[in-house]
Parts: C-alpha cells; structure tokens; sequence
C-alpha cells in the first residue's frame, strides 16, 4: 500500500472513531438528561429549565451524526428495485449517478443550511436563554457538508472496485 493510501486510511480510521464517539457521548447525554428530567418532575415537581430545549438539540445532534456515519459506511436506507434486474455495469453505473445526485442534494442543504446559521449569528438568537443558536445549529451544514463529500469520493472509489461495500460487480 502506498504511503498516501495509508495515510488517507488512517485519517478514515481515526474520523470513524471521532463520529462513533460524538454518537455515543449524544445518546448518552440524551439518556441521562431525559432520565434526570422525568426523575426530577416526578418527585421535585421540577426540572432543567434548559433541558427539553436540549433534548430537542441533541436528536438534531445525533441525526445529523447517524446520517454522516451511515454516509462513511455507504448503508442509508435505499430502495433496490433495480438492482436485480440491472446488469452489472449498469448497476455500478446507477450507483455512481445516485452517488452523485446525493453529494449534491447534500452541498445543497450545506448551503442553505449554512445561510440559516449565519441568519441565527446576525440576528443575535440565542437557545437555552444564553447560549448563541448557532454554535448549536452548526452541525448542520457541517454534516450536510461531510456527507456531500463523502457521496463524492464514493462516486469516485465507487469504479475503481475501492468501496468495501460489496455492492461493486
């Protein structure tokens, strides 16, 4: 293997680790504090004033970053109609065009999800009272961003038989 090749291996590798950690420190959180909420109504008849607001940040959260774990791994949910009765060049050839349709749906989200941010810093708006939207709302057109890229690269590994996914013929 070439030294390019494994660096951009390792840099794969190591990106995969982060986003595992980034879903499993959300689910987490997600857990203990809808616990913590319930716990504290029930027998406090009180709760985080932020808590609900947060709940309701931390599933953006953990969509956003199942979305781009499942982009890593090529496995969003799609509809094989065709897959059975395509030959196999045709296959790889619908596969790169779905690829390419995707990584453009998603630079387009970015875009405009981008432009929602930047809306959200310009007027000041602000979640949980005094915490800036959009240090929150930001994992938006980062996701989106990722996952265009991603959608990308597969279009390009997707010929070359590079994408592990066991879908090439």
């Amino acid at each position: 293997m070439s030294a390019p090749a494994t660096i951009i291996g390792a840099i794969e590798k190591f990106s995969a680790h982060v986003e595992d950690a980034l879903l499993l420190i959300i689910l987490i959180g997600m857990i203990f504090l809808a616990g913590a909420q319930i716990f504290l109504r029930n027998f406090f008849d009180t709760g985080f004033f932020w808590g609900d607001e947060m709940l309701r940040l931390l599933v953006l959260w953990i969509t956003v970053a199942g979305g781009l774990a499942a982009s890593r791994t090529d496995k969003h949910i799609s509809i094989a109609v065709l897959d059975r009765f395509l030959p196999a060049k045709a296959h790889l050839v619908t596969k790169v065009i779905i690829d390419l349709f995707t990584a453009f749906i998603c630079a387009l989200f970015a875009w405009h999800s981008a432009r929602f941010v930047m809306s959200s810093f310009e007027f000041g708006d602000m979640l949980m009272r005094s915490t800036p939207a959009w240090t929150l709302q930001i994992i938006l057109p980062i996701g989106f961003f990722l996952m265009a890229f991603r959608h990308l690269i597969l279009a390009v590994k997707r010929p070359m038989g590079l994408t592990g996914s066991g879908d090439n013929p």
